[in-house]
């Protein structure tokens, strides 16, 4: 597996992902017309550029999909048993079309599955930046991760 087991982390491990994306209006589109988002802010230019921003956002929900994405290669593939939570999420700017996120993930917590003697539980957090090295996305996540045989 790509992923890492639980053993293999430890707190302060800091990931810096080579996986980048920039994010078209495509993407913005597609997923609020896949989850029935009908925001001016991010589909409508003429009603944008009205606003502070100028222009139209991207849906804040496939930024913090694309956080937590970019980093499952480096961390959790076919290592995570499944996300228990996401808390302390912001976002800190807006992302616009055309910009590119990189992301930087962090074991904050760790600790042994109370229930489950073949697991532990793993805090990570992400954070996402832009091509101007802007914050733009903030998420502590914790998931299940598999123990080594």
């Amino acid at each position: 597996m790509a992923g890492l087991y639980y053993e293999e982390f430890d707190v302060g491990m800091e990931f810096k992902h080579a996986l980048t994306r920039t994010v078209t209006e495509m993407d913005n589109v597609m997923f609020c017309a896949m989850t029935h988002n009908p925001q001016p802010l991010h589909l409508d230019e003429e009603f944008s550029k009205q606003t502070e921003y100028g222009q139209r956002i991207v849906n804040s929900l496939f930024t913090l999909g694309l956080l937590v994405g970019v980093t499952v290669a480096d961390t959790t593939l076919g290592t995570t048993l499944g996300n228990l939570g996401m808390t302390d999420i912001r976002f800190k700017n807006p992302v616009f079309h055309g910009d590119t996120l990189r992301v930087v993930t962090r074991i904050k917590e760790m600790r042994e599955s109370k229930s489950r003697p073949t697991s532990g539980l793993i805090v990570f957090e992400h954070v996402a930046y832009n091509q101007r090295d802007q914050e733009v996305a903030y998420c502590l996540r914790t998931a299940l991760m598999k123990k080594k045989s």
